[in-house]
């Protein structure tokens, strides 16, 4: 016990200017290290904002055979409350079981491949198979399953509905399992004997056999195939590339069944930074893949916080509250931006500022001639890229 002695290699809470003192207590340095602008905020900095991050690797993990689940929602984060997201992976064979939800489900495979089937409320099927880079989408209560193929599969799952749980869906078995045999007999068609098997509760993952081929697997349906493909192949879409990163936006006019969320999928290069920006349709929920880096959010009122994100980490801002994000390190960051909305949109600080005269910008921020020149040099790229601009430090 007591003070322990000073090692200057453990950050501390002390700014440039003396500000601040040496932290001698119990403390995690681990998670000081990770968030820099926490233990040492900007000088910017300024009120009180609710809390805008929290990391998959601080939530529970649901581990059963065929896989494992985790989720971040309302209640880890309670500020998100527009969108709930679920991280899962599933073995070789491993099945997410035959299911439906109250709200869309939308999804980014991160690793391996993975099968998909759905039936439409018209009686018409899809079976595909997806891969990293690819996305999918089933609208409310459409019934679907999710299969690990030969190398396993991890993917994220977002829902427009901050409060949802995966834990808390509408699955297959537990349906069965809750109804007498004699519904079930009379409901099929066969005898009661047929169900004399069946699990006693929800299966939720479960471990089965490697599928055969896709075209092994296919069910012949009368009604045809869904109208909208359910999938979107995200990676091998043409991303818009901008100075120090590039961007790829994916919403109902690009893949028209996703009318409840849409997203971008950020690549921001070292040394470089997500345009300062905000977004009026809706509040924004991101999920950081690669890299790390950091957010300052613009509140009213003078309110400003500064976070530090890493891989598996959660971000949210609230809507129209303006903010940026920064590479703070040596490799690329990867993150996405979700909307629960069927359309991307943003406004870029860059692109207000150069669109509007140069005499209202210079009496508005008491800056000089320096500063509009230089947005009037960027007006043409900005125009050409409105709201997905980067820039390096």
């Amino acid at each position: 016990m007591g003070i322990e002695p000073r090692n200057e290699n453990i950050p501390q809470p002390i700014r440039k200017d003396g500000a601040g003192w040496w932290d001698f207590g119990p403390r995690d340095v681990m998670r000081d290290l990770e968030n820099p602008d926490l233990l040492v905020p900007p000088d910017t900095d300024a009120g009180s904002l609710p809390n805008l991050k929290f990391s998959f690797s601080d939530t529970h993990m649901q581990l059963n055979q065929g896989g494992w689940s985790r989720e971040v929602t309302a209640r880890q984060l309670p500020v998100a409350t527009t969108i709930a997201g679920v991280n899962m992976a599933l073995t070789p064979g491993g099945v997410r079981e035959l299911h439906w939800h109250q709200q869309a489900e939308w999804a980014l495979v991160l690793v391996g491949r993975a099968r998909i089937t759905a039936v439409d409320q018209n009686g018409r099927n899809f079976i595909a198979d997806v891969g990293v880079g690819d996305l999918w989408y089933f609208p409310p209560g459409i019934p679907h399953s999710i299969q690990g193929l030969e190398e396993g599969c991890e993917f994220l799952l977002v829902f427009p509905d901050g409060n949802f749980s995966d834990l808390n869906t509408l699955s297959l078995s537990d349906w069965f399992a809750h109804t007498p045999k004699d519904v079930l007999s009379a409901n099929f068609g066969v005898s009661a004997n047929a169900f004399a098997d069946i699990p006693d509760r929800q299966r939720y993952i479960f471990q089965a056999e490697v599928p055969g081929p896709l075209q092994s697997q296919q069910v012949h349906d009368p009604q045809g195939t869904v109208p909208q493909t359910f999938t979107h192949r995200l990676f091998a879409q043409e991303p818009i590339v901008a100075p120090g990163g590039t961007v790829r936006i994916v919403d109902s006019t690009n893949f028209p069944i996703s009318t409840q969320i849409a997203a971008s999928l950020l690549e921001i290069r070292p040394g470089a930074m997500r345009e300062m920006h905000w977004h009026p349709n809706n509040d924004e929920w991101q999920y950081y893949i690669s890299g790390t880096a950091r957010m300052t959010v613009m509140a009213p009122n003078g309110t400003a916080r500064t976070y530090d994100y890493r891989a598996g980490d959660v971000g949210y801002v609230p809507r129209a509250f303006g903010h940026y994000i920064q590479n703070t390190g040596d490799q690329s960051v990867w993150a996405l931006e979700m909307f629960k909305s069927d359309r991307f949109e943003d406004v870029s600080l860059n692109q207000w500022l150069a669109l509007t005269p140069d005499l209202l910008v210079q009496e508005n921020l008491n800056v000089g001639l320096e500063f509009t020149e230089a947005l009037r040099k960027e007006k043409q790229f900005i125009v050409k890229y409105p709201g997905f601009s980067y820039y390096p430090k």
